[in-house]
Formats: C-alpha cells, structure tokens, sequence
C-alpha cells in the first residue's frame, strides 16, 4: 500500500502488514559464535575485512554510535544532527586508521526532521553496503512535539530511521548483499505501536510506553523489510544493545527514573555493559560473515534472543508477535478444517 504516514512517504503503513500472507521463505541461518554479553565490537571484527564496504551510522557523535562506527570504519559516514561533535569522533576516529584509509566522512541529519532525512537522502550517491539505524532518545519526561506536531520519541526513534531507510533503498539493493541494522531495545516489551494514537492526542503520555512503541516498531521495520527487500539481497535485523554506561540515551532520566524502573516496567534491568560491549550486537549484524544470510532476527548479547511470553522479571528477550516465520511451513500450512 503505497501511502504517507506522519509527512514520511512510501510504504510507511505496509512495513507492519501480517506475514501471514508472504510466500517468501526467510533464511534460517544460525551462526555458531563464540561471542556474548562481554564481547566488543572491536572483537567482532578483528578478522573480518572492510575494505569496500561503504557504511552509514545514524547517532554516531556519541554512545556506541562512536564505537560502531570505529570498528566499521573502512569508508565511513557519519550521520548526526550535531556536526561540529561528529567531526571530533570522525578525527579521533581517523586517528587510529591506517595509512592509504578512506577519510571518515559527517553528515548532517536530524531524524525528527522530514526535511532533513529528505537531504540526505538526496546527497548520497552510489551504493551502499550497511546501514546502521542506531540514533535514538529515551524516556522523555513530558510528552513533546517536533515542528510538525509528532510525538519526539516516535518520529526520531521510528520514523525518521524509516524514511532514511526507504529513502536509501535503491542504493542498499545496489551494494547486493547490503545490512540493514535496527537498534531496538528491551523496551519493545513495554507495548505495541498504537495505530489509533501514535502521537498521544487523545491518550494520556507516559515515558516509558512513548519509548516502546517507538522500539517495538523498530523491530517490526526489520520484519517489514525483510520481506520486502529480501528479493534484492537485502539483509535487516534488530537487536537489543543492553544496559550501557555512560551513554546520552538516558540524559533526560533522573535518579527516580532508574529506582523505580523495575517497578514501572516490570523489567529488571541487565548487567551494565561498556560502551565497546554495547556496540557489539551491531557491528555483529552488520559485518560479521558468519551472519551471511540471515535476516528477519532480533539479536542480543551477540546471539538470537530467547523468546519470552511474558515482561515481568525478565531482562531480555523478544515478544514473540515481533517474530518472522522462519519455516516453510509458517508460510505455506492451509487453514486448518
């Protein structure tokens, strides 16, 4: 359904369409890895060849958006909204490449604006080999607005990736073989995307139902992807970071926010990672060969996440109706009499 949702245009409302009619059979790859929760993106690649694979990481002026674009580094592009800190990370970035390296490229990209995604979009050239949606805030304390009046978390965390995404699909399929990577979270947990209400205009806000909704359709883009682009070679899976230190994620949460978050959320919260091991899951998804094939996942700790049927008490895990049908048979079985 060819449609615009939110100013964003393209097939905004397909990429959450049921799979229950694909005829598409998704890779059942499982890679076997020694890697888990202490792994760091350093690690992940320290075999793997770069050399022509061109990579674009959103978020990459802070956080692990600075470690997964160093590990990624063979040819670079930065996409931040903060140019003057992204040409810091890129020239500490570059200092440590060799010699003959590509240059670490910065562009300007503000995800919460239409216009913005839309520039870049129009400014990238040729094709392109990974695609790293990892910018994102979190757990805003009151509800706020871009300047066209969508909810901040949503339109940055969602919508914003999907219009870069979509926008760049041309050149992903060009690259044969391309990674898409969404960096979700565990709190696709909290709740569903909420077609009827995706700004709170008519529901009461929360913070951390905001977050989920956003994070649960970062999850479901990978699975609307999937099918869609699996014919042009396209690879796009999700993944949980974990609970990272020190990061700008969590600058509008205050101590009450992290006392109370087991009992707001029903969640425990993880064992805290580095920022190197935070960007591990990424760099995995997108550059690691033993993933070759494999899409339509959701990652955490460096392997596929177990499903869970329930939120409370867990500390990872994956909904299981954020899941693509990875068998013949989920596709094809007839109806039952």
């Amino acid at each position: 359904m060819e449609g615009e949702v939110c100013g964003y245009t393209g097939d905004a409302l397909a990429v959450f369409g049921s799979t229950s009619t694909a005829t598409e059979v998704i890779a059942t790859i499982s890679p076997i890895t020694t890697y888990g929760s202490t792994t760091t993106a350093a690690e992940i690649v320290a075999n793997v060849d770069l050399h022509g694979r061109r990579v674009v990481v959103t978020g990459a002026s802070s956080g692990i958006g600075v470690e997964t674009a160093r590990a990624l580094a063979a040819e670079v592009t930065l996409a931040v909204r903060n140019v003057e800190a992204g040409e810091k990370v890129a020239g500490g970035i570059a200092e440590n490449l060799p010699p003959g390296a590509e240059a670490v490229q910065v562009a300007q990209l503000d995800l919460a604006d239409p216009a913005s995604v839309a520039g870049f979009v129009r400014a990238w050239g040729g094709p392109l080999q990974v695609l790293v949606n990892n910018a994102g805030v979190m757990a805003l304390p009151k509800l706020t607005r871009t300047a066209a009046g969508y909810e901040m978390q949503f339109a940055t965390n969602h919508l914003g990736h999907f219009a870069l995404a979509t926008g760049l699909h041309r050149w992903l399929a060009a690259a044969g073989g391309a990674r898409v990577v969404s960096v979700a979270s565990i709190g696709h947990l909290f709740g569903p995307v909420v077609f009827d209400d995706l700004h709170y205009r008519f529901r009461p806000f929360d913070q951390w139902s905001s977050y989920g909704q956003s994070k649960s359709a970062n999850v479901l883009f990978a699975l609307g992807a999937t099918h869609r682009w699996a014919d042009d070679g396209i690879a796009v899976n999700a993944l949980m970071p974990g609970n990272i230190a020190s990061t700008a994620l969590g600058r509008h949460m205050v101590p009450d926010n992290l006392a109370n978050f087991g009992k707001e959320t029903d969640l425990a919260l993880p064992p805290v990672k580095t920022i190197e091991q935070g960007a591990a899951t990424s760099v995995l998804l997108a550059a690691s060969p033993e993933l070759e094939g494999v899409t339509g996942r959701y990652y955490e700790d460096c392997a596929e996440a177990p499903v869970i049927h329930q939120r409370e008490g867990h500390t990872g895990g994956v909904a299981p109706t954020h899941l693509t049908p990875t068998t013949p048979s989920a596709f094809c079985k007839p109806p039952s009499n």
